[in-house]
């Protein structure tokens, strides 16, 4: 499995958000698989993965139906009634088919594995984040009730000033009125 994670440029580039979906996957880079990903490999996984096609099938169905045709009107004798040759075909098929269809299960498997995991990574890693981010909310409602709590201290504080201002204004009023009418 190979996720090109640096790839910046060109018109098969990742965006950010690839890049950050896919650095889950960075550590489990170095996996290969069970059968490597050489030439052979991926091609035998290909052809595991065609077997199961309609289109092969379907194809499949016709070589097979145009073959006992053939042999059974008589236009050839390459393979008459019990059709061995056919049923070689079949044999040779199958135990070609057989390791080829593990094969791709495998590889498969190994890919839904590290698969699995780099989400569980994601979502632990968004549980933990959520999880600051709640904290750190915390963190700022207290300090709101606090600031909230300063602030009614500053209010009712100049309030009182502005009380005792006022009277010692109206003080200050009535002892120069008093100190002119004497």
């Amino acid at each position: 499995m190979a996720i090109d994670i640096k790839t910046t440029k060109g018109p098969t580039s990742m965006s950010a958000a690839g890049r950050q979906y896919y650095r889950f996957h960075v550590p489990h880079l170095h996996l290969q698989s069970v059968f490597g990903d050489d030439w052979f490999a991926l091609k035998a996984e290909a052809f595991a993965r065609f077997f199961g096609t309609p289109g092969f099938l379907i194809a499949q169905s016709v070589i097979v139906g145009i073959w006992i045709l053939v042999n059974i009107v008589g236009l050839t004798t390459f393979d008459i009634y019990p059709f061995i040759l056919l049923n070689l075909a079949f044999s040779l098929q199958a135990a070609y088919a057989a390791p080829l269809i593990l094969l791709a299960q495998t590889r498969q498997a190994d890919r839904d594995g590290v698969h699995a995991l780099a989400d569980a990574e994601h979502r632990e890693d968004l549980h933990r984040l959520s999880e600051e981010r709640q904290a750190t909310t915390a963190q700022e409602t207290v300090l709101l009730v606090k600031m909230l709590q300063q602030n009614t201290q500053l209010t009712e504080t100049v309030k009182a000033l502005t009380e005792r201002v006022e009277t010692l204004t109206l003080e200050v009023h009535k002892t120069v009125v008093d100190s002119r009418t004497a």
